[in-house]
Parts: C-alpha cells; sequence; structure tokens
C-alpha cells in the first residue's frame, strides 16, 4: 500500500515536468530559443505551483474527493496541452498568452496535489516519514521525467502524444484513488465513472494525434505538408507546390529546391575552387546534402566529413526518395563519412587536419546555435584547418540582418581568420551571406568545376563587392560568455517581421 501511495507522487511529479518540458520546448520550435523564455517558462511555473500550495490551505473538507478531481483536472488540461499550443500558433494571434496560461493553470493544479495528498495520508505515516518519502519520490519522478522525455517521448511518441500519454498517467492516479482511499468517498462508483470517461476522452486524443498534428501543419504551411517528424533536436518539415520542394526547421525555411543552388554554388565553390589541391572536406551542418552535392563535383577531394546533431536528418536525406533526388544520393557516395554528434565536442576530441571546412548551421536564433558562431568555437575551426586551408561560414542576411552578418565576420577575425566577406541574392531569402576565413592570404579561384547552374568566374569577383546598404556597421564580437550575436539577431529580425 505504501509503495503504491508514493508511487503516485512519483507519478505526480513526473507528470507535471512532462507538460512544463513540452511546453518550453512547443515555445523554442514554433517562437525560437530565448534564455529569456526558457527562463520565465519555468519561472511562471514554479511560482505557480506556489500558488498552488498556498491555496490548498483552505481545501478544508471532502479531501480525497478533491484530490481526484484536481488529477482529473491536470489529466486533461496538460493532455491536451500540446494540442491547444499547436492549435493556437496556427489559428490564432495568442499563442503566447495561452503558453503561459497553460503553465500557470497546470502549475497552480500541481501545486494542490502534493500538499493534498500529504494530508490525506497523514493518518498512516508519521510526519517526518511521510515529508522524507513524499519530497524523495517527488524529486525522483522529476529526474524520471527529465530523462525519459528526450530519450524516448519526444523521438517515439511526438510532442502531442506524449502530453495524452501523460495526461492518461494523472486520470490513472485518479482512478486508482478511488480505490485505495473508497472509505473516504460518498459515492466511488460515481468518481470512477468521470474517471473513465476522461480516460475515453485522452484515448480519443492519443488515437487523433496524427490528424492533429497534421491539421496544424497544413494550417501553417502554405503548400502542401509531405514529410514531417519531431525528434528531440527539432520539427522538420517538408512541403510541396508545384516543383518546388521547401525544408523546414523548426517552422524556419531552410531551403527551396527552386534556388537552393544558388544558395550551396555560394557556399562551397568560392572557397574549394581556391585550392586546387584539397583532399579532405569537413561540413558541419548541412545534415540535407547539398553542401556534399557540391563538393562531390570535385574529383580531387578523397574525403568529405559531415557531422550534423540530428540522426534523422541525415537518415531522411540519406532515404528519403524526393530528398535523396534532391542531394543527389551525396550521402551514398564513398567519399562521404557521416556523423551525428555537436559539432563543438566533435572537433574539441578529433585531431584531424582539413584543407576545406564549410560551416552551414542554421542562424543563430537561440544561445544554443549561438555557441557555434563564437570565437571559442572558431579557434577550434582554424585549429583543424591546413595551412593553406579554407573555412566558410554562412553568415545570414547583410541585408536584413546586417549587424549580425559583420558581427560572425568580426568574430572570426577575432579567432585569428583573415576574412573575406561575401554576398549573393537568394529569391527565397533575399541577399544572403558567407565569410570566408584563411589562416595566411587568399586569392579568388581562377577555375571552377563544371555542371554550376549559377556560379561564374565572371561573377565571383562580384560577390565580393558589398554596396553602401551593405557595407560594414560597428559590431561586438561573439563570445562564448557574452552572445553579442543572439541579441543582434533576435533585435534585426523582429523589426523586419513586425
Amino acid at each position: 500500500m505504501a509503495l503504491v501511495l508514493f508511487l503516485s507522487v512519483f507519478l505526480i511529479a513526473a507528470c507535471g515536468l512532462i507538460y512544463e518540458l513540452i511546453a518550453g520546448t512547443l515555445a523554442s520550435y514554433l517562437l525560437g530559443d530565448s534564455v529569456l523564455q526558457f527562463s520565465t517558462i519555468i519561472g511562471s511555473y514554479l511560482f505557480a505551483m506556489g500558488i498552488g500550495s498556498w491555496l490548498s490551505r483552505f481545501i478544508d473538507r471532502a479531501l480525497v474527493s478533491r484530490f481526484i478531481t484536481i488529477e482529473l483536472m491536470v489529466g486533461l488540461l496538460g493532455g491536451f496541452s500540446s494540442t491547444i499550443l499547436f492549435l493556437s500558433f496556427t489559428y490564432t494571434t495568442g499563442f503566447r498568452f495561452l503558453l503561459y496560461a497553460l503553465v500557470i493553470g497546470i502549475g497552480i493544479l500541481v501545486g494542490l496535489e502534493i500538499p493534498l495528498l500529504m494530508r490525506i495520508l497523514r493518518e498512516r505515516f508519521q510526519f517526518k516519514e511521510l515529508v522524507a518519502n513524499v519530497l524523495t519520490f517527488d524529486y525522483m519522478g522529476a529526474l524520471g521525467a527529465s530523462l525519459l522525455f528526450p530519450l524516448f517521448l519526444v523521438p517515439k511518441l511526438g510532442m502531442v502524444r506524449s502530453a495524452v500519454l501523460f495526461g492518461l498517467v494523472n486520470a490513472g492516479v485518479a482512478l486508482w484513488s478511488t480505490f485505495l482511499f473508497k472509505e473516504h468517498l460518498p459515492s466511488p462508483l460515481l468518481q470512477r465513472a468521470v474517471c473513465a470517461v476522461v480516460v475515453l476522452i485522452l484515448g480519443g486524443g492519443m488515437v487523433a494525434a496524427d490528424r492533429i498534428t497534421d491539421t496544424a501543419d497544413a494550417a501553417l504551411y502554405a503548400d502542401d505538408v509531405i514529410f514531417s517528424k519531431t525528434t528531440p533536436y527539432q520539427r522538420i518539415v517538408l512541403t510541396k507546390w508545384k516543383q518546388d520542394y521547401r525544408l523546414y526547421l523548426n517552422s524556419h525555411l531552410q531551403f527551396s529546391s527552386r534556388d537552393e543552388y544558388r544558395y550551396h554554388e555560394c557556399l562551397v565553390h568560392p572557397g574549394l575552387a581556391s585550392i586546387p589541391g584539397a583532399k579532405r572536406a569537413l561540413v558541419l551542418g548541412g545534415g540535407d546534402g547539398l553542401a556534399v552535392r557540391e563538393m562531390l563535383k570535385y574529383p580531387g577531394l578523397e574525403s568529405i566529413t559531415l557531422v550534423d546533431l540530428d540522426p534523422e536528418m541525415t537518415r531522411q536525406f540519406s532515404t528519403h526518395p524526393l530528398l535523396v533526388q534532391l542531394n543527389g544520393g551525396s550521402f551514398k557516395n564513398p567519399k562521404v563519412h557521416i556523423v551525428n554528434a555537436d559539432a563543438f565536442p566533435w572537433l574539441e576530441k578529433n585531431d584531424d587536419l582539413y584543407d576545406f571546412i564549410a560551416i552551414d548551421f542554421p542562424d543563430p536564433n537561440n544561445y544554443s546555435l549561438g555557441k557555434l558562431y563564437t570565437t571559442a568555437f572558431y579557434r577550434l575551426v582554424r585549429h583543424h584547418l591546413s595551412q593553406n586551408g579554407v573555412a566558410v561560414v554562412q553568415s545570414t542576411s547583410p541585408m536584413f540582418a546586417r549587424q549580425s552578418f559583420w558581427c560572425i565576420n568580426e568574430t572570426m577575425k577575432q579567432a585569428g581568420f583573415n576574412v573575406h566577406a561575401y554576398h549573393v541574392y537568394v529569391p527565397s531569402f533575399g541577399e544572403w551571406g558567407y565569410v570566408i576565413g584563411t589562416q595566411g592570404d587568399w586569392r579568388p579561384p581562377t577555375q571552377l568545376p563544371s555542371g554550376l547552374k549559377f556560379l561564374t568566374l565572371k561573377n565571383v569577383a562580384g560577390l565580393f563587392d558589398f554596396p553602401p546598404d551593405l557595407a560594414p556597421v560597428p559590431v561586438e564580437p561573439n563570445r562564448l560568455n557574452d552572445q553579442s550575436l543572439v541579441r543582434y539577431y533576435d533585435r534585426e529580425w523582429r523589426e523586419i517581421v513586425r
């Protein structure tokens, strides 16, 4: 009996934390991560739990009935939290309001649960034993949830099903409480019936989870969604309109098949074509294989290593017929070696040198990505570059994020690179920028591989010319302990989307 009671505490704590993790992760996916957002979600949840704990003092009668009712309310609200957030982001302008309303509402209910349960159990256990066991199982539940969430729930079930599953857990706790404390209930059968109804409602949500996600995706993206997948790292969505395929990561466009060749030709060839004897190349990011496709146009390259954090990304671009067609089956080439790892620690552990390094990360819209644009990271990159090697970084838009672009340029300079900034017009994105970094002198290429759709020797020189409205501006370098780049980026792109 005691073990079952304290298992309830474990599950209550796990459910509460899972709902918070889902809210925070969805906010990160849909709005972009930030320290302020992450901090306020956690702070709001913990503050709301404190309010719930304080409010529990006003519940004096029918404690077991109230506890069961609260469990069912948490199950319904938490279980459908991700559904509400997905649909509100798609169909309303009140996503942030609903996000914090849900976090606070769930927090208050979770804050009510533990004090009520302790008061229900106080006649069965000594006070010191009760407090010790309740807090022990409470913290253990939080640990279990924090491990279960990224390792199993998100990759296997997705956000909607994960929330509904733990809603069912809350409803299950309520149901077995009608048996554990039946002597305290005026009508156990009625309350079991109510629990059963809630279980059926949540079960329906579990069955309809895919339809809910598909509905949200279909409304969120203008084109037909032909593939979507939530991973522990991001949400991957591929859309199609006529012959145009578009890849979105966390709702941000990564490429359009109509013009991605412009972006990737300019990412790779100005640098790689300037090293005639290049043998070894490294791609950091670029899990779509499109940069690798361009590198394979150099028969002299003996090996290409690609390091991308998300195994699902590289798996889809290795196996999905449409995606394999886009990257020309580049991941199947025997020269290509794929590593699924965080690029920062991977570089720290690896001692290899490369003649060409292409850094193709998503834009630095959060501090997790921002660390990959810091002086510390670029110093690591420089240590892996051969004496005459070239590194190139995709560097966001010098038109729409001018300070961000020149911040990346300045950061590479501070890391010890000789820098050479350039830009190109990509219709899907507008004006887009790159920075080449070398350890010595650098000159533009005098020869390009055949088969390019956009880049020619004649227009390469023009890429390095910046008109006055794209010219350098004063900026601070981006450091690991002070990520000025993320602040520049957030401010500049917010002004664009207003």
